[in-house]
């Protein structure tokens, strides 16, 4: 087993588009739900997401900004298993157009007509201090 570093990770996370955004709800249950990185993949420990003010996954990271997001690679390397990616971190809220313009990609129009101007946009900031991954051949943590 070889410890893969943050680098190596974001080459692996580079064709992954969906992550699973998990948080506490209100009554202590685990929610999850898909959200587009906007292949915003030079990873550095930080994962950005564009939501809505006025959603559960907001309230939920309001209430505790502990989540973890699940990444699933849809096919691994010259027939090898796919990548799964766990991280652990925590959430922050940004509501600075500079930052929504930095993080800004037009896949992003579908779902925010409008565009950074949209009304009640947020972007969603997840550092990491945990990520488990494994591949098939070789599973491993880092630690931020």
């Amino acid at each position: 087993m070889s410890q893969m570093t943050l680098s190596e990770l974001s080459e692996k996370m580079r064709d992954i588009d969906f992550a699973m955004l998990s948080t506490r709800a209100e009554g202590g249950q685990i929610a999850a739900r898909p959200m587009s990185n906007n292949r915003d993949v030079a990873y550095d420990g930080d994962s950005y997401f564009f939501s809505y003010e006025n959603t559960h996954t907001i309230d939920d990271i309001k209430r505790d900004p502990q989540v973890g997001l699940s990444f699933a690679g849809a096919k691994g390397w010259l027939g090898k298993p796919p990548s799964f990616i766990a991280v652990e971190g925590k959430a922050e809220l940004i509501r600075d157009k500079a930052a929504f313009e930095k993080h800004w990609t037009k896949d992003l129009d579908i779902w925010f007509e409008q565009g950074i101007d949209t009304p009640g946009i947020v972007l969603i900031k997840v550092h990491a201090s945990r990520i488990h991954y494994w591949d098939g051949e070789d599973q491993g943590e880092i630690k931020l």
